[in-house]
């Protein structure tokens, strides 16, 4: 009797044990399924593990894109990143602090001290331009240290706290303006509505400014070369979220939103980079 208790007690054992493991299965498969669990966030190639939230990055983008517009070296949107980082997080506010209560914008220029008016400095593409157009005026700014450069144009009374953001500011900055390819992901959830391609094109057009681009049903095609094309590529998938961005093709390689495996090897031609929308998810 003992030796047929033991064999019961063990195929019970290993029944419950089965049954575990069947839950622990199913459990993991519906967590990887969840899109409620995804976090939505981009990463940059050497960003040293800080990324920045979807609406950060889409502002990084933007003044990563007006730095290619304007022809400056990647070096220039660092320093533009570093200090915009650490003015407002990257993000487009609408206050300023005591040491500058008229401060506005992503990079807190005062409109009392010849920034522009407040509409103009909470235009994001005003800002980035008046930034640039300060900083270009710096001699050999391209090879001072970033912290320097940031302080020759915001007169900040913590000069000494752009250089915490260096690391994120490069690495952002090396993948948006088309240097690092591909060099920047980004973590979403799926659209909740229909994405536009004619706002795709007028976004575009703001940023990098005359651009060659046409529409056929969800996808926009862009004709650019080398690291400027990376740099739309990388551009788009940086707005994927705002813009209800589901697919972008570049140079062999896509990156596509739900499959969170960041950019993969892909048939897709050299000279155009393809952006395509997400559809009405009621049609």
């Amino acid at each position: 009797m003992a030796r047929r208790g033991g064999w019961r007690r063990g195929a019970v054992l290993l029944l419950a044990l089965a049954l575990v493991a069947g839950a622990i299965y199913t459990a993991v498969g519906f967590l990887q399924r969840s899109e409620t669990l995804v976090t939505e966030r981009c990463t940059a190639t050497g960003a040293g593990g800080e990324d920045l939230a979807t609406d950060q990055a889409a502002n990084a983008a933007l003044i990563s894109a007006i730095a290619v517009r304007r022809g400056l070296p990647a070096r220039a949107a660092s320093i533009a990143l570093a200090t915009s980082m650490q003015e407002s997080k990257l993000r487009n506010i609408g206050h300023g602090d005591q040491a500058g209560p008229d401060s506005r914008g992503l990079f807190q220029q005062r409109p009392s001290q010849g920034w522009g008016t407040e509409q103009e400095v909470m235009d994001p593409v005003h800002a980035a331009n008046a930034f640039y157009d300060a900083l270009v005026k710096i001699p050999g700014y391209e090879s001072l240290p970033i912290t320097e450069a940031a302080q020759e144009v915001q007169r900040s009374a913590y000069p000494g706290a752009y250089a915490q953001h260096e690391p994120m500011a490069r690495a952002f900055a090396s993948a948006l303006t088309g240097y690092t390819a591909p060099g920047l992901d980004c973590s979403l959830r799926k659209p909740e509505t229909a994405g536009d391609p004619g706002q795709i094109q007028q976004r575009l057009a703001s940023a990098f400014g005359a651009i060659p681009a046409t529409t056929a049903g969800r996808t926009v095609t862009v004709s650019a070369e080398a690291t400027q094309a990376w740099a739309v590529a990388q551009w788009a998938v940086a707005n994927a979220k705002a813009l209800g961005i589901t697919e972008v093709r570049v140079d062999g390689h896509s990156w596509t939103r739900l499959s969170h495996n960041g950019w993969q090897a892909a048939n897709a031609p050299a000279g155009q980079v393809t952006i395509t929308v997400a559809a009405d998810p009621a049609a």
